[in-house]
């Protein structure tokens, strides 16, 4: 049961999220895109939003700056924090500008106000939970493009309220975060995506 749980926290961790949300939009939106310039985003996004982060990570566990990859403490999450605020920058600079595809460059906007909220809570020593912040910004972006787009995606809606609960009892039974911490990375999560959304739907 351990296992299954930690296995949670580990598929949905916070940096797949922003690329699932991606693969999900090229996958259901109903504007002809090119396949080989999906396929050229993608790859850029998953080497600078996995890939890198992933190296940086290992860097840091090196020198002693990091025991995990789920950062346990306030102080091991402020440089992954900043270093992950300078991806978001330079995605929304480079692979998703606002003259492309103007839901993803606000999705990325959003996420960026995601990260910086929660290294401003860091920084307080105010732990906040990275899961349900990346969780709750994706689920919210889902809900803002079947509104956009007058899609009926119910299933993958379920689906992701589902995930939701299944990452949130993870975070609960591995005693990670408290359910205020949880609480409060879904709102940091969601509310940013709503704010956004204003400008694109």
């Amino acid at each position: 049961m351990k296992w299954l749980i930690k296995s949670i926290s580990f598929i949905f961790h916070p940096i797949v999220m922003p690329l699932i949300a991606v693969v999900f939009y090229f996958h259901k939106t109903p504007r002809f895109i090119p396949e080989q310039w999906v396929d050229a985003k993608i790859i850029s996004l998953t080497i600078l939003s996995v890939f890198l982060p992933i190296l940086i990570y290992y860097l840091l566990k090196t020198l002693g700056k990091a025991e995990s990859i789920y950062l346990k403490s306030t102080e091991e999450r402020i440089f992954p924090l900043l270093i992950n605020i300078f991806i978001i920058g330079l995605i929304i600079y480079r692979v998703f500008p606002s003259y492309q595809i103007i839901e993803l460059y606000y999705f990325f906007i959003g996420v960026l106000i995601s990260n910086i909220t929660a290294l401003v809570l860091n920084i307080t020593k105010f732990k906040v939970s990275l899961h349900m912040t990346a969780v709750g910004g994706v689920f919210m972006f889902f809900i803002g493009f079947a509104i956009h787009f007058s899609k009926n995606i119910n299933g993958t809606l379920a689906l992701m309220a589902i995930i939701t609960g299944a990452i949130a009892t993870s975070r609960l039974y591995l005693k990670a975060h408290t359910l205020k911490e949880l609480i409060i990375g879904l709102m940091i999560g969601a509310i940013p995506q709503i704010i956004v959304e204003n400008y694109w739907l």
